[in-house]
This record gives C-alpha cells, sequence and structure tokens, in this order.
C-alpha cells in the first residue's frame, strides 16, 4: 500500500530469499503488487518497481493462485489508503484457498475486506486502539505476529522477519531456519506472543519484574480502569513498597503511571480516528469529557480539541514520557 513501512517489507523478503539460498533452490518467488502498479512509495520516500496491479491480476486469476500466499504491507496513513478493489480482491483469493498475511498496518486492509472476524490478529502498536475501536469483532493482541484459521498478521518492522521464518520453519524445518538466522546475523527467533513494546530497557531483577507484571495488568484495563489496590493484588509487597520500586524504576507513581497510559491511548485516538472526543474520553477510561479534558491538558499542555487540530503543536514531539518538559506532568 502506498506510504507502505520499508522495514517490514524488505524483511520479509529478504526471509524468503535467504530461504533460497539456505535451501540451495528457488522454493520461494514473489511479486511485488500495489493497487495501480508502477511504482510505489515507501513511507521513508524510497520508491519500489512493481510487477503488477491489483486490477490486472484480478483479470489473470487462475487455479495457481491458491499456492500463493497474499500479504498486504501497511504504513503510515492507511485509513486513506484502502480502496474497494482490493478489498474484493484479498476476499477472492482467500475464498480461491490462498493464506492471507499482513505486515505492519496491513491488517487494517484485512479488517476491511472483513477478512478478520473473530480471529487473533496484531497490528503495530501505534494503531492498535483506533483499529481495535472500529473493528470490534477482531481480537487485538499485542503480540509481535499472530496466526488464525489461514490469516497470519503481524506488528512490522523486525516482527516481519520472525513471522517469515515462523512460516518458513512450518515448511522447512528448523535447520534451515538457524541457516537463515546465521546470514541475518540474527540469534533466534523470536516467539509469537513476545511484546511488541519493552516496557523496561534496564537489566531484569526482581523489582523490574514487579514493575513489567503491574504495567501488563494496567495495559488490559485502559478503557475500563480498576482501582491502584487491585492491580498490586497479589504482588506480595506492599503499596509503599511498590510505589519506592516505581520511583526507583520510573521516577512515577504507579497510579501517575497508570493515568500516563490511559491518556497515551486517548492522544492515538485523537490523532488516528474522527471520534467524538467525549467517546474517546469513554474509550480511555474517563466518565466524563470535562474530567478527561483537564487531564489531557495538565499532562500535555494543551487541551484534546487542539490536540485534534494540531495548532501549535510540534511534529517531532515523541510519544514518550518526558517529565522535564510539560507543565503539570510528574
Amino acid at each position: 500500500m502506498p506510504e507502505f513501512t520499508l522495514l517490514a517489507f524488505s524483511s520479509a523478503v529478504e526471509a524468503l530469499r535467504m530461504a533460497n539460498a539456505a535451501i540451495g533452490y528457488d522454493v520461494y518467488t514473489w511479486k511485488v503488487v500495489a493497487p495501480q502498479g508502477d511504482e510505489v512509495q515507501s513511507s521513508c520516500g524510497v520508491q519500489i518497481h512493481c510487477d503488477s496491479s491489483v486490477a490486472a491480476l484480478r483479470r489473470s486469476v487462475n487455479a495457481s493462485i491458491r499456492d500463493s500466499t497474499i500479504i498486504v504491507c501497511g504504513g503510515l496513513n492507511i485509513q486513506i489508503h484502502s480502496d474497494r478493489a482490493t478489498e474484493s480482491w484479498l476476499r477472492e483469493c482467500k475464498q480461491s484457498g490462498c493464506m492471507i498475511g499482513s505486515l505492519c498496518t496491513g491488517a487494517y486492509i484485512l479488517g476491511q475486506a472483513k477478512l478478520l472476524g473473530e480471529r487473533r490478529c496484531v497490528i503495530h502498536w501505534e494503531n492498535a486502539a483506533s483499529f481495535g475501536e472500529q473493528f470490534h469483532d477482531a481480537s487485538v493482541r499485542a503480540a509481535l505476529f499472530e496466526i488464525d484459521n489461514g490469516i497470519a498478521t503481524c506488528a512490522g518492522g523486525m516482527a516481519a522477519f520472525d513471522m517469515m521464518l515462523y512460516l518458513i520453519q512450518q515448511e522447512h524445518g528448523e535447520e534451515i531456519v538457524a541457516a537463515i538466522c546465521e546470514r541475518a546475523i540474527v540469534d533466534r527467533i523470536r516467539n509469537p506472543g513476545d511484546r511488541q513494546r519493552s516496557i523496561l530497557t534496564s537489566h531484569v531483577n526482581r523489582q523490574n519484574q514487579v514493575v513489567t507484571t503491574l504495567i501488563e495488568r494496567m495495559q488490559e484495563s485502559l478503557t475500563d480502569p480498576i482501582p491502584v489496590k487491585d492491580i498490586l493484588s497479589g504482588i506480595g509487597l506492599t503499596r509503599r513498597q511498590v510505589e519506592r520500586i516505581f520511583q526507583q524504576e520510573l521516577h512515577i507513581s504507579p497510579a501517575k503511571y497508570y493515568m500516563k497510559l490511559r491518556l497515551e491511548r486517548a492522544r492515538l485516538l485523537l490523532h488516528q480516528t474522527n471520534t467524538p472526543i467525549v467517546d474517546i474520553a469513554m474509550a480511555s477510561g474517563f466518565s466524563s469529557a470535562s474530567h478527561f479534558s483537564k487531564a489531557y491538558r495538565d499532562f500535555y499542555g494543551h487541551s484534546p480539541h487542539r490536540a485534534r487540530k494540531g495548532a501549535g503543536i510540534r511534529k517531532n514531539e515523541p510519544d514518550g514520557f518526558t517529565p522535564s518538559r510539560r507543565k503539570g506532568t510528574p
């Protein structure tokens, strides 16, 4: 798709190329297809030559397509790049027995094509909130990749390499995948269920494991927040001990970190959807739009309305937590 992520695309194709090299002959071949054909530009500006357009492939569909896997590579602004012809073609391919997959935000196109249903699926974490709000039936996971009933989806980036190696391993075994890893200078395939986002970057010890567990509980309850005391239950530490660990590791209290996660979710929904602000407030666990607006302003320094309009907001401002830059943040 236009504005596709080059890293995800190249990671997937290179896995196939190195599989051929490891096996000794061309087991895999591939074609690059775009809705309009010709060339398609990636999100970083690099253009890729296409072998065909969707329309041309639809005209030449034959029985051999049953042996194919169709993988949609998405990237930026995926909502504006979907089109009915592509969605119809994907449905036709699925009905013909093809395996269907996606990289990065490509799962959005599969959702639009009504191919996900209640299947487990994955999309890049930045788009997970808006994706979940639009495709209620899909079971969105925070994993690197998922394969469910003929549909393979992954988070993009290097996770594309992991998913492709997993599929190659199913067909050709661990020895071939080990040879690919040697060529790619990687030590292993990450597990499908590994997290997309690393919660902590410091070395793992008992305290960090406590923080990781608590943050996972917070992330699982952003739309329906639970009291912090309930989040801390079963940890085996007092609230004061947990408060001290959070301060040591993240320089913030558990309650404020929980609020930060909810506001980050709201910010993504504001930027990626046209959902009314009152609905975004509810989807982020706030009881009213006024409560949400005050919390958002205290944290980001501007209102949700201003965030949506983009007035006076630095485009390069990171999503991460930078306590020294925003008035009112801890």
